[in-house]
């Protein structure tokens, strides 16, 4: 049986994978764009050239790195026969609702999505032994 935690955030996933006891850690980049753009104007005079930031060309781009990261993290889920997705701000939800829409197979091995702050990999593999020692 094996059971996999996925502490998951916008820069990086750390996959963590217990099976008969054996335990293993993986850190995958994400490889997202930063995308803050500084904006004002390139001069003080009043009606001076201005940056144009065009938000919706850095949503798109961003929505689209998502998904090729998102689906990097879904080898890891193959063979498990339990997940745990964790991690601080919205990517674990946002990962847990690209399972829903485009891998239903996967996401029925979704046992929770869990909020958590960042952790060192000592605290990260607490709380994984933790959760499945609770869960059962």
């Amino acid at each position: 049986m094996k059971q996999v935690g996925i502490w998951i955030d916008k820069r990086e996933a750390k996959i963590i994978s217990l099976k008969d006891g054996s335990e293993k850690l993986e850190t995958i980049a994400s490889n997202i764009e930063d995308f803050h753009v500084s904006g004002g104007s390139g001069t003080k005079l009043k009606g001076g050239p201005q940056d144009v930031v065009q938000d919706s060309k850095f949503l798109e781009r961003e929505r689209h790195q998502l998904a090729k990261y998102f689906k990097s993290l879904t080898k890891y889920m193959a063979d498990a026969e339990s997940v745990v997705i964790f991690g601080p701000a919205q990517t674990g939800s946002k990962f847990n609702n690209e399972l829903s829409r485009n891998h239903p197979l996967l996401k029925s091995k979704v046992k929770s999505v869990e909020k958590t702050d960042n952790m060192t990999e000592n605290q990260l593999k607490a709380w994984f032994i933790d959760y499945y020692s609770s869960v059962k």
